[in-house]
């Protein structure tokens, strides 16, 4: 029965966070919003694990929704056992002026009657750290870093207290890395101290031993948030946790579906066009025509596949800023809708044509691939890079059953070369 329950925000983060609670020796399922905690093979697979995260698409949803499924999440993580909570969230902590992180921290604070959590982003594994409250990504000050041209959320300010505090009924507080370097049992005592009764507390940490030492201090804690890295300190009961064995074979037909308009995905995007099949999204041909745009689309990467079994088509949404300014028309979806969209249903038709690997970039684009292929359950495979994994994903989509593997990307996450190399992984 598990112990330890979390809720991510979008997809991607819900896998990433699930690979660092295997490599810590935790036997985790991830489920595909609460229901699957209690229906069908996923109730199996949550009574079997140590530590279930339920991935919700909450991440840019209004606030009132993000508010509601993370509580129902919630209830049925404390249905199925669970007594220790995770709210995951992206390691640039995206969010608007309203949310979604500070009401919904604030919503499971009340739910568990506890008035106090930690606010740790940092990932040092991925280039995130957190010193004197403000949040660098790579050495960039968050506002800085490419993240301030987000087109969903750009991130224009680094201070973590100016940005949450806006969010929270909670005051908002900060203890600073000369206290995390005391050790775990100074920085307790500091978060213990009346003052921060009522707080929700930002930690400064960039190592891995900095999340270590966290993790040592909040242990107390019945409610932590923070990216996947702060994970780190959480042992499981078991010295190595079993990775779920590849639902394909090799040789097996795999796609790229790239719906991220990051600066990593495009140089991984730009990575791939000189050595893979590709296909851009054409947005005009998909508001004139968009059943017909998909079917083309299927259709290229069928013919890839027959051409050269061992390069995987590439169907992707940006080459660079620019395509983020075409207008959207006044009675139709908007660019990001449209491509989540398209790439939804190209996943669901690649499947039932034989797609057993398909790695997908962009967090909310992975929301809509994963939602449309009817997935309930994700058992985590390989890790493929530091945040990003294949896992054996358990769906049904045009009425039959399907189990194929899945790699979620967030779309700053990944090397260059990640959409080339990731499939030996699986061999």
């Amino acid at each position: 029965m598990p112990t330890l329950g979390a809720i991510a925000d979008d997809f991607t983060g819900a896998t990433d966070l699930a690979t660092m609670l295997v490599a810590r020796g935790h036997r985790t399922v991830v489920t595909v919003g609460p229901d699957a905690l209690s229906e069908g093979p996923g109730e199996t697979a949550v009574r079997d694990a140590d530590a279930v995260v339920v991935a919700l698409k909450s991440r840019t949803a209004p606030v009132e929704e993000a508010v509601g499924t993370s509580i129902a999440a919630l209830r049925a993580l404390r249905a199925s056992g669970c007594a220790r909570f995770y709210f995951k969230y992206c390691s640039t902590f995206d969010s608007t002026p309203r949310g979604n992180i500070g009401p919904v921290t604030d919503t499971l604070l009340a739910e568990l009657g506890e008035h106090r959590t930690v606010v740790v982003p940092s990932f040092p594994a991925t280039g995130r750290t957190v010193h004197g409250g403000r949040l660098f990504v790579h050495g960039e000050p968050l506002d800085e870093s490419p993240m301030r041209h987000h087109p969903l959320t750009p991130m224009r300010d680094s201070d973590l207290g100016r940005l949450l505090t806006p969010q929270t009924g909670h005051p908002v507080h900060a203890v600073g890395l000369d206290t995390v370097r005391q050790g775990g049992d100074a920085l307790r005592a500091a978060l213990d101290a009346p003052a921060l009764a009522d707080a929700l507390v930002v930690v400064d940490a960039v190592t891995d031993e900095d999340l270590v030492t966290i993790c040592a201090a909040t242990s107390h804690l019945t409610l932590v948030t923070g990216a996947a890295g702060l994970a780190l300190g959480l042992t499981g009961p078991h010295a190595e946790a079993a990775r779920a064995a590849p639902a394909s074979r090799p040789g097996d037909p795999g796609v790229v579906l790239s719906g991220s308009a990051s600066s990593a995905t495009r140089a991984q995007v730009a990575h791939a066009r000189a050595r893979l099949p590709h296909r851009k999204l054409d947005l005009a041909a998909l508001r004139a025509d968009f059943a017909g745009t998909v079917a083309g689309l299927v259709a290229f990467a069928r013919r890839a596949w027959h051409d050269d079994p061992a390069k995987p088509p590439l169907i992707y949404s940006v080459d660079d800023l620019g395509d983020l300014d075409q207008p959207a028309p006044h009675d139709g979806p908007g660019s990001s809708e449209l491509v989540e969209r398209a790439l939804a249903a190209c996943a669901t038709d690649l499947v039932a044509a034989g797609a057993r690997r398909l790695l997908v970039a962009g967090g909310e684009t992975s929301g809509a691939v994963v939602t449309a292929l009817g997935v309930r359950t994700l058992a985590i495979g390989s890790p493929i890079a530091p945040g990003v994994t294949w896992a054996r994903a358990e769906g049904r989509a045009h009425g039959r059953d399907h189990a194929v593997d899945l790699a979620l990307k967030s779309g700053n996450f990944g090397d260059t070369a990640i959409f080339t190399e990731a499939w030996s992984a699986l061999a």
